[in-house]
């Protein structure tokens, strides 16, 4: 059986309201190319998102890796997995991402913050990251779902990637129900970020799943066994073994 996080309560949610969603999604970019908006999104401030999440991958983790080979898929400008090296130093990770420009970024952060040996930088899209099948202890990925035009990439490839028993953690946007909640969101969260974070946050909201989407695609890949969790008005996650 797979196991479940000490006092975890699937019907335990944040506040979701049932009315039927019925705003379509809106694909965006799969990658940021643009080093403009690569250095935007790396100078920005997500300390109390990113805090957040981590807050809750400590819980739904129960106990800590305390070593083994982790992957960070679309890690970005690599803040998330600059905070998952220090708070697990004996973890080996590698992390992926398909755009040059945001690895540029994630270097710079990794040495700055003293865990460049920790963590290897790969440049890959997925499916096609060149690493042996069923050897990672843990995958992590954040923020990478709602950028893929078919989500089903994402977990396929954590089905190739995965050891037995592997632990799993992703977090994403979800999608709002229309417009105006976006235009909310948008005003609550960025309005003091720079134009094109405003930009791609919107973007980005529009092309996120919705829970029961991502229900959909965890059934499809037979991967419906992991947990799945509304934690903010605008995040979901992922996780389980």
């Amino acid at each position: 059986m797979p196991r479940k996080p000490s006092g975890f309560n699937r019907d335990r949610m944040y506040s979701l309201s049932t009315t039927v969603i019925t705003m379509e999604r809106i694909p965006e970019a799969e990658l940021m190319d643009d080093d403009a908006q690569a250095q935007a999104y790396a100078e920005a401030d997500f300390s109390q998102p990113h805090g957040l999440l981590m807050e809750h991958f400590v819980r739904c983790m129960s106990d800590l890796p305390k070593a083994g080979a982790w992957i960070d898929l679309g890690c970005g400008d690599a803040e998330i997995t600059t905070r998952l090296a220090k708070l697990c130093p004996n973890l080996c990770i590698d992390a992926v991402d398909g755009s040059a420009a945001m690895l540029r970024y994630a270097k710079e952060r990794l040495v700055r913050e003293g865990v460049g040996e920790q963590v290897q930088l790969i440049k890959a899209t997925i499916p096609d990251i060149p690493t042996d099948k069923y050897c990672y202890d843990g995958i992590l990925s954040t923020s990478m779902l709602h950028h893929l035009h078919d989500p089903q990439t994402l977990w396929s490839s954590i089905k190739t990637l995965a050891k037995n028993n592997a632990r799993i953690f992703i977090a994403d946007l979800y999608r709002p129900q229309d417009e105006r909640q976006v235009n909310q969101l948008v005003k609550q969260y960025a309005i003091m970020e720079a134009k094109v974070l405003q930009r791609d946050f919107r973007n980005s909201l529009c092309a996120a799943f919705t829970m029961n989407e991502v229900k959909g695609q965890l059934k499809k890949a037979g991967l419906n066994y992991l947990n799945t969790e509304v934690i903010s008005d605008r995040h979901l996650i992922v996780f389980g073994t």
